[in-house]
């Protein structure tokens, strides 16, 4: 059985998705919203909804990157929904333990189990400025804390034993053996403990991590029970896996337990030319002038005369490129596998940058998907529409009924927790 997340982001993760004339772009800041996507996601049965979150304003003019602060919004979706997983990221950087395990254990006591936390560390001096930095503290400080940061919330959710609550109206409210201080003393925090919130039914909730560099990678092989992946092709996806898998082996845990879902954009037609064009659709909504700059700094080239619907020109070898790698590697690799006009490329960048693309009919995606599992790159995705509502309507309306009837995804949910389900098999 594969895994599927439904990856919430404001009109959806097209840049111009809040332009189109589809979008909900007016009901940005309304939980109805949301909770209209969560139920559409439960209704494909889908393991879980997942919201990023960011700690500054990036560009007023632009789309609403952030509005709703995510565990609030995800307490409102847990009374709209009944199975769904409600995962969301909560940075290491700028919490402190006791705060985060507080409120993630708040929210697995009121979804009945199916909270779930996408481990972090911040990057932008932005957001450290926010928080009362001058700016983003080192990659090894951050991560050095996000480790003790795990630990330390770790340590908070098992200070209630399973069974001290007692419930007792004679006398004894919770058993004083069964509720532990942690005492901890670390570089980054001191925290006594115990957590103000009894053990919750997972009894934690559910980690999952993002980290791509070597120190994400490694604190995914410590501590994650999922993986959300970036990979542009199957080939990508595939190095990504064996990597993260064989550190999970070293780890000392089952990298077999741990499921790698690399983000996914999809756009649906009932033919190719359908898709295509509405990936063509949102391109055209692009600003194209701003658009170019940004791909401009990617590739350290003025791209501004580059003619938007004829091919993108050679591009010299990474190997010729003295700017940042990773982001023109995956620029080299969209160009290689999707041979697009400069304007498909602009598009593709703004709707999940280096993230998988499929474009074409619900069958051509199940058999890409189908492939990724099969060719051990995915153990599942983490679907990121570029536009919602409508494509995670498209994706559950068509693709997911492919998928059951190829016997790749539930029927139906059998597990009452998000943990329990990502660990379940097929129930029709």
């Amino acid at each position: 059985m594969l895994h599927l997340n439904a990856f919430l982001f404001g009109c959806g993760h097209h840049s111009a998705a809040w332009r189109h004339p589809s979008s909900r772009v007016e009901d940005l800041g309304d939980i109805g919203y949301y909770e209209e996507l969560a139920q559409t996601a439960e209704r494909g049965k889908l393991d879980a909804v997942f919201f990023a979150d960011g700690h500054s304003v990036r560009d007023p003019a632009g789309a609403g990157t952030w509005f709703l602060e995510p565990i609030t919004a995800l307490t409102a979706m847990a009374r709209a929904t009944s199975h769904i997983g409600l995962v969301t990221t909560v940075s290491t950087t700028f919490y402190t333990p006791f705060h985060a395990a507080r409120l993630l254990a708040s929210l697995d006591h009121i979804s009945g189990g199916r909270a779930g936390w996408n481990v972090v560390t911040s990057m932008f001096d932005a957001e450290a400025r926010n928080h009362g930095f001058t700016e983003i503290p080192s990659r090894a400080e951050r991560y050095a804390r996000a480790e003790e940061f795990v630990e330390v919330a770790l340590a908070l959710w098992d200070s209630w034993d399973g069974d001290a609550l007692k419930l007792d109206r004679d006398g004894q409210y919770a058993d004083p053996d069964g509720v532990h201080s942690i005492d901890h003393v670390g570089k980054h925090f001191r925290v006594d403990g115990p957590l103000t919130v009894p053990r919750s039914p997972q009894g934690r909730p559910v980690l999952f991590q993002a980290g791509a560099s070597g120190e994400g990678r490694d604190l995914a092989a410590r501590y994650a029970e999922a993986i959300y992946a970036v990979a542009y092709d199957i080939d990508s996806g595939a190095g990504y896996y064996a990597d993260v898998k064989t550190r999970i082996d070293k780890a000392g845990r089952d990298a077999d337990s741990v499921g790698i879902m690399p983000g996914l954009v999809t756009y649906i037609g009932s033919t190719m030319a359908e898709a295509h064009a509405k990936k063509a659709e949102l391109d055209a909504l692009l600003p194209v002038e701003q658009s170019l700059r940004q791909l401009g700094m990617y590739i350290e080239q003025d791209c501004r005369e580059w003619e938007l619907d004829a091919p993108v020109p050679t591009l010299p070898p990474v190997e010729e490129f003295t700017g940042p790698h990773g982001r023109y590697e995956t620029i080299l690799r969209i160009v290689a596998k999707d041979k697009p006009t400069v304007r498909e490329l602009l598009g593709t960048l703004a709707a999940g940058g280096g993230h998988a693309t499929m474009i074409g009919t619900p069958e051509s995606i199940a058999d890409e998907m189908e492939a990724w599992v099969s060719g051990g790159a995915a153990d599942g995705f983490n679907l990121m529409p570029p536009l919602y509502p409508a494509g995670l309507e498209d994706f559950v309306g068509q693709v997911v009924p492919i998928l059951q009837s190829r016997g790749l995804f539930r029927h139906d949910y059998a597990a009452a927790t998000l943990r329990g389900r990502l660990g379940e098999g097929d129930s029709r």
